[in-house]
């Protein structure tokens, strides 16, 4: 068979976590490229429940009442690390610390955190006694689920578990499986962030919710029919 160049198998767009980090020279994300798509992708909605109310804090009790956000989340997310592919092609990151500059990415989501380039520097001073005396409030910077176009949205990790299987003679995990369970932040939980980083997380979050509306509406557009037939006139 000749050689067109031309290749049936579909491009895949692939995830990524991205911290929107503020570091000493502006934003500095901290980003994640998946390197396995995840095969199953767990997402649980859990709309207010009215009846559940304490019936101390006595309110409207209307079955269809719903004064929040739907409570969403993604359960059991996982992304699997392995340093294969990078060894057999002589990469010398790899070589030297097998997938943990990926691990140590991930664990940063979990962390406050002054910015990639302001943690190393205090890290350093630290080292050598010379660490900053003044205590600050410690804040997460915000995270948002990249899956392509269609998920953009601002979480919150809430459970983190690594699995190391494999490591190199210096003890460097060569394959890892990294589960966690992110939980969607609304745009309520940044109402007291006016910085760049909660305006981009507000607006990804608006942009998912926006495709979702706008596809509904196509949902009821493409069953016009199947509608009309359930109508008795």
């Amino acid at each position: 068979m000749a050689e067109t160049g031309y290749s049936r198998s579909p491009k895949i767009a692939k995830g990524a976590l991205v911290q929107l980090l503020p570091d000493i020279v502006g934003v500095i994300p901290n980003i994640i490229v998946f390197q396995y798509n995840p095969e199953t992708i767990s997402r649980t909605l859990t709309p207010w429940d009215p009846s559940a109310v304490d019936q101390t804090q006595r309110g409207s009790q209307a079955p269809t009442v719903q004064p929040f956000e739907v409570q969403e989340s993604f359960g059991t997310f996982r992304i699997e690390l392995d340093a294969t592919d990078d060894l057999e092609d002589g990469n010398a990151l790899a070589q030297a610390t097998g997938v943990e500059t990926r691990l140590a990415a991930l664990r940063k989501l979990t962390q406050a955190s002054q910015g990639l380039l302001g943690d190393l520097i205090e890290s350093a001073k630290s080292l050598v006694g010379a660490g900053e005396d003044e205590a600050r409030r410690p804040t997460i910077a915000p995270i948002l689920l990249v899956l392509g176009p269609r998920v953009i949205l601002p979480v919150r990790v809430k459970t983190f578990q690594v699995e190391e299987t494999l490591h190199s003679p210096a003890y460097y995990p060569l394959h890892a499986t990294v589960t966690m369970g992110l939980e969607v932040l609304t745009p309520d939980a940044f109402r007291c962030q006016q910085d760049i980083t909660g305006k981009i997380a507000v607006a990804a979050y608006n942009f998912t919710r926006l495709q979702e509306d706008a596809n509904a509406l196509l949902n009821t557009a493409n069953n016009v029919d199947a509608i009309r037939a359930l109508l008795p006139f």
